[in-house]
């Protein structure tokens, strides 16, 4: 039986160059970074090495990478650090709340630390969700309506994960950076953070291009290893700790450095930057293929998100009068992985937030599928795909008598 992987946006099989890379550090460059002796000095070395790597990809200084476990403990780190530094710094000064942005369809852990945050402190912060359209893109008019004397952090993901809509972030950056430069000398700061988790491989992430503040991403999302990601912090930002123990990471995240992984993520984002534009090109012709055949072949079809502003990897369709969860099942008993909703939630049958704020109904948010490709996926793979998701979709459909 054929086995095809089409869940490239939940995670990628390490490349074999990353894994060369970091296999001496696990048994004989196995020293803690931190030591003093040259065991700890040759892994401190690798360290700075990745950092170098990584800092001339984003075009930022190496000191303002924060290596962490992964995206999810940077975006708490970015939006729990910015609020703890702020509330520290101004605390005297501020009367009312800090206010924060972000949208409707952002990853849990961006949510969910909004949430916490506002169960913790309710006197001392505001949240404004943005709301997209049925193509899942923000208004920029809205969110700069949206923006008060006391907005202190806007936080929009540069790729979503579940539909694969890109966020005009560069210029959503340009206009944060006008409003921030009209602030008064000694006013609130005005930053910008984006999760680029998606968007390392496919998107230019230059800091300064695209005006960001802070920018967070995972190591395995780009052929890198699991457990390992970054926050990217630019010189200046009021950033404290969120996790206490040490004074690793200049103070802002403590616990012993992952050497192995830090090593493989800074070749993953090397490489990455190397080949982003034949992997685009390969993928993208894939993914189009893949929708015209999809299209073609199946009845009562609907694509989610914009087709134009979409990661080249990605396709995210409703399949009318289909659980999702039972298109998964079948196509995973051929060999085929794909996934409905984000991949994080994917235990929980409950409807997809992000189906469900572009203007879905309940129906068609269980019926979604997610499809994403990447860098060893083959044409073959994708006539495989198509031909046992029609058999998979006529068979769901005489039984539940839909179409």
């Amino acid at each position: 039986m054929r086995k095809v992987y089409l869940d490239y946006a939940a995670t990628t099989p390490t490349d074999q160059r990353v894994i060369r890379t970091m296999f001496p550090f696990f048994n004989q460059k196995f020293g803690n970074a931190s030591s003093l002796h040259s065991f700890g000095q040759e892994a401190k070395r690798a360290v700075d090495d990745s950092r170098n790597k990584i800092a001339q990809t984003l075009k930022c200084k190496e000191e303002e990478i924060i290596f962490t476990s992964g995206a999810t403990e940077s975006n708490n780190l970015a939006i729990k650090g910015v609020f703890k530094a702020l509330s520290d710094k101004f605390k005297k000064d501020v009367k009312g709340k800090f206010h924060f942005i972000t949208t409707q369809i952002e990853h849990p852990c961006i949510l969910e630390s909004f949430d916490a945050l506002k169960q913790i402190f309710p006197r001392k912060i505001s949240v404004t969700y943005l709301p997209v359209n049925k193509y899942g893109l923000i208004d920029l008019k809205q969110l700069e309506k949206s923006i008060q004397n006391n907005t202190v952090l806007v936080s929009i993901m540069f790729v979503n994960n579940e539909i694969g809509t890109v966020q005009p972030i560069k210029e959503i950056g340009s206009m944060l950076k006008k409003i921030a430069r009209r602030r008064s000398h000694g006013d609130l700061p005005l930053y910008f953070h984006s999760d680029a988790t998606q968007a390392l491989s496919y998107f230019d992430c230059n800091l300064q291009k695209l005006s960001l503040d802070l920018l967070t991403f995972s190591g395995h999302k780009i052929y890198g290893p699991k457990g390992v990601g970054a926050l990217v912090a630019r010189e200046g930002i009021f950033l404290q700790a969120i996790l206490q123990g040490g004074e690793h990471e200049w103070g802002k995240r403590s616990g012993t450095l992952n050497v192995p992984g830090i090593v493989g993520l800074g070749e993953a984002v090397k490489i990455a930057h190397q080949e982003r534009s034949s992997i685009i090109k390969s993928v993208q012709n894939l993914r189009d293929y893949f929708i015209k055949k999809v299209t073609q072949e199946i009845k009562g079809i609907k694509l989610n998100g914009s087709l134009e502003q979409r990661a080249p990897n990605n396709a995210n369709f409703n399949f009318k009068g289909i659980k999702g969860e039972s298109l998964l099942t079948l196509l995973d008993q051929k060999g085929i992985a794909v996934s409905t909703g984000s991949a994080c939630s994917s235990g929980k049958i409950q409807s997809s937030y992000v189906q469900l704020a572009i203007g879905n109904t309940t129906a068609e948010a269980h019926s979604s599928v997610r499809f994403t490709m990447g860098k060893y996926l083959t044409k073959e793979d994708i006539n495989y795909t198509v031909k046992e998701l029609k058999k998979a979709v006529d068979k769901l459909r005489g039984i539940s008598g839909e179409l």
